[in-house]
């Protein structure tokens, strides 16, 4: 009887001790309850409590952890159905708080953030909920992270990971940017068509300004070349002129001749003539021919004459 009442003694005496020792993992805070009542909260490590008056009221996790938001349908601002879901990433800094001023954290947080996506999203059409989701994240984030500040909770992050609308919808949206592709693709085509026209028309345009400088260029030598041929054609005139007024008889051979001797170009340059007939009076032309001879003579002698009659330099 007596083993029996030691062996009940030691086993009380391990029990307690257990009660007493307490370990704190790394990550964790407990919190202490006298008679049901929180007092302090235990860090990790080793603590000691009084079986009896002293027990562990809440173990709380103090490690960021990942809550899943599952998906709704939301109503955006112009009446469009969307599905939604996201995930948010939160820490307990305060483990009182956490675990006396809210019941069911994570329900309770879960909760908070799908009603603001609710909201965040029902005030945005369809497109900004599409195109501006970094805009709604930090909406969302600030929202969320002031009501749940009372708490002891800290929300780091808030993602939505998909806003998917409905199918028509989806289709409705392929075929519109389908429409604006092949618009852009239009105004493309017709920017090069005009381009093409423009540059065109300017070669067109530099080739006429060059053609009518190359007319203008030739006119002005031609004539430039008809001028010279008259002056030439004058000064020769007027040499044989006074070469008649002198009494030169040989002058007035070369002036006949050669007008004699250009008519009988024109004719046999006639695109009508077959056969050129000589006048008896061809004979009369080789005679105006010696006297050009002659004339040429008499011009030179007198050039001869003039250089002999110049003084010596």
């Amino acid at each position: 009887m007596g083993s029996f009442l030691a062996l009940v003694i030691v086993v009380l005496v391990v029990v307690t001790l257990l009660k007493m020792v307490r370990i704190v993992p790394q990550g964790y805070e407990w919190t202490v309850e006298t008679f049901g009542k929180y007092t302090r909260t235990l860090t990790p490590g080793l603590h000691l409590l009084i079986p009896v008056y002293q027990s562990v009221g809440r173990k709380m996790n103090m490690m960021e952890q990942v809550l899943d938001v599952p998906s709704q349908d939301v109503i955006t601002k112009d009446n469009a159905v969307v599905r939604v879901d996201g995930v948010v990433f939160y820490q307990v800094l305060d483990a009182a708080k956490a675990a006396y001023e809210v019941a069911q954290l994570e329900q309770a947080t879960l909760a908070l953030i799908m009603t603001n996506i609710r909201t965040v999203l029902g005030s945005l059409d369809l497109d900004e909920s599409l195109s501006q989701r970094d805009a709604i994240n930090a909406k969302l984030l600030r929202v969320v992270d002031e009501a749940t500040h009372p708490w002891g909770v800290k929300v780091n992050r808030i993602e939505i990971k998909d806003i998917a609308p409905p199918r028509d919808l989806v289709d409705a949206m392929a075929r519109q940017m389908k429409a604006e592709r092949e618009k852009r693709a239009n105004i493309l085509d017709a920017e090069g068509f005009r381009q093409a026209a423009i540059l065109k028309a300017e070669g067109e345009k530099q080739s006429v300004i060059l053609a009518a400088e190359g007319e203008k260029e030739a006119a002005f030598r031609a004539a430039e070349a008809r001028e010279r041929t008259a002056e030439a054609e004058a000064k020769a005139t007027t040499m044989v002129s006074e070469a008649i007024a002198s009494g030169n008889v040989n002058a007035l051979n070369y002036f006949v001749a050669n007008n004699y001797v250009e008519a009988l170009k024109a004719m046999a340059a006639s695109p009508n003539q077959k056969m050129l007939l000589l006048p008896i009076e061809a004979t009369g032309v080789i005679g105006a021919m010696a006297g050009i001879a002659e004339l040429a003579k008499e011009s030179l002698g007198q050039q001869q004459a003039a250089t002999k009659a110049m003084p010596p330099r």
